[in-house]
């Protein structure tokens, strides 16, 4: 079945960086696209940036912009989120996410979920 373990987060503090991984197992990962979503009590799921199959194409939300980096290395099953300058708002429970096409990454929910992981950004 498909798998999706993320980790990589933990406590900072605001100016600090964390990097994010997700290991896949148990689908064809390289034709995927790949999400990383965060949630935090009180507001909406955030989709926080995706990548393409072949990692060419790139999203980020406009809150993360200059910060974060996304990429993933295909030969591993791995996707990445690097964030630097973290901020307070930053803080959620972190997701990684499959979509099918890189279309599916906005209109549609994503495939599959992983469990999440914490970040958690003190000031």
């Amino acid at each position: 079945q498909v798998q999706l373990a993320e980790s990589g987060g933990g406590l900072v503090q605001a100016g600090g960086s964390l990097r994010l991984s997700c290991a896949a197992s148990g689908f064809i990962f390289r034709i995927n696209a790949m999400v990383w979503y965060r949630q935090s009590p009180g507001k909406r799921r955030e989709l926080v940036s995706a990548i393409s199959n072949g990692g060419a194409s790139t999203k980020y939300a406009d809150s993360v912009k200059g910060r974060f980096i996304i990429d993933r290395d295909n030969s591993k099953n791995m996707v990445y989120l690097q964030m630097n300058n973290l901020e307070p708002d930053d803080s959620g429970v972190y997701y990684c996410a499959t979509d099918r096409s890189w279309a599916a990454v906005i209109s549609a929910e994503p495939d599959n979920w992983g469990q999440g992981t914490q970040v958690t950004v003190s000031s």
